[in-house]
């Protein structure tokens, strides 16, 4: 664990913020005061050491929730071995505590200022599905749509059973589900992260490792000024599925990658026997979106861009692959196969937040980026 902290410490990309609304909850407290001072009401406190602690497990405190109404839960400093499962509809809260030493430090980012570390061991074998093996599964029961409001705060979610060698081992799985992080950090290999059918989900100043289509999804996810830390190459970076204007008329289905940067990790050396360049993406159907938006490209970046999907031959003229002002040793578009999109300034300024979402999303925090930091 330490070591991979001090290989994220690495990383140029910093914390931009921290949460106004959040942080006086989050940050560490003495004994001689509750943990959740500052925090909502009815805020319940998870540590496996502290005796003030309401419980010992993040799965136990979301059990104990009620059905209905705003819950937050505020996760003490240490690291959770367990898979974390959630099918309650209303709103929910995850935060993981910080100290103020290492908040606010000047060159501090998603995972050196994170205390708080989840993680699981799981990966696709036997009867175990993709889903079977998320450390955060976020997916309704027997409802028409699962959670309303799902968000979680300065948290380090990890698959460590992965490594580029084995099979699928998921971080995440959102299905009909809104959810959104900040300041967080997701690693694993193969398919670190999944936004599943008719889920939204929205990533903020955070930390993406993997291999082998670690974005990938049904849904509508943005990602914004998050690094992609690419352990190795297989597949694309983005595997995703649409769908076309006649089944669902209006969608904007797809993965949109923002104000971000793409660059090797620090331990892909340690992870793999050979680096090759790595695929932008590639096409999980036919009607396959994947947008990036004045996003940093290092020299990992393969010129086409994108690839076919397994068994074909060229990338399906029904994708719709677009950039606009990558830069970077890997941003170089003159190799790009035909069917990506160079958007122009007035091209690219269809691809908003609202405009993806398709209304302004009440359950993104726009004030973390405003508040929190020195």
């Amino acid at each position: 664990m330490m070591r991979f902290l001090a290989l994220v410490a690495l990383f140029s990309a910093q914390v931009l913020a921290l949460s106004p609304t959040y942080i006086d909850c989050q940050l560490q407290k003495d004994s001689s005061v509750s943990p959740v001072q500052g925090c909502p009401d009815g805020t319940l406190f998870v540590s496996s050491t502290d005796s003030r602690a309401n419980y010992t497990t993040v799965q136990a405190a979301v059990n104990a929730l009620p059905s209905t109404g705003d819950a937050t839960i505020l996760i003490g400093e240490g690291e959770y071995y367990e898979r974390v499962e959630v099918s309650r509809t209303d709103p929910l809260t995850l935060l993981g505590q910080l100290n103020a030493d290492t908040a606010y430090a000047a060159n501090a980012n998603a995972s050196t200022r994170n205390l708080v570390t989840i993680w699981n061991n799981t990966y696709v074998q036997g009867d175990l599905t993709d889903e079977d093996t998320a450390v955060l599964y976020v997916v309704p029961d027997g409802t028409s749509f699962g959670n309303s409001d799902f968000r979680g705060y300065n948290i380090n979610f990890q698959n460590r059973a992965a490594n580029y060698s084995i099979s699928q081992a998921l971080v995440t799985t959102f299905e009909y589900t809104n959810a959104s992080f900040y300041g967080c950090t997701f690693a694993s290999y193969q398919d670190t992260w999944y936004t599943g059918h008719e889920a939204n989900t929205y990533v903020y100043d955070s930390i993406i490792f993997g291999e082998t289509d670690y974005l990938f999804g049904f849904g509508t996810a943005w990602f914004e000024n998050v690094t992609l830390a690419q352990r190795a190459c297989g597949g694309g970076l983005v595997a995703w599925q649409g769908a076309n204007q006649t089944t669902a008329p209006g969608n904007r289905y797809g993965a949109y990658i923002s104000n971000s940067q793409i660059m090797r990790s620090p331990d892909a050396n340690a992870t793999t026997d050979t680096y090759q360049e790595c695929y932008l993406g590639r096409p999980w159907n036919p009607e396959a979106v994947t947008v990036y938006l004045k996003t940093y490209m290092d020299e990992t970046i393969i010129p086409v861009g994108f690839k076919p999907w397994d068994g074909e031959t060229t990338v399906p003229n029904t994708t719709y692959y677009a950039e606009y002002d990558s830069y970077g040793p890997g941003a170089n578009n003159s190799a790009r196969v035909p069917q990506d999109h160079i958007l122009t300034t007035s091209e690219a300024s269809n691809f908003t937040v609202d405009g993806v979402f398709l209304g302004a999303p009440t359950w993104i925090d726009y004030t973390y980026a405003q508040g929190g930091s020195t």
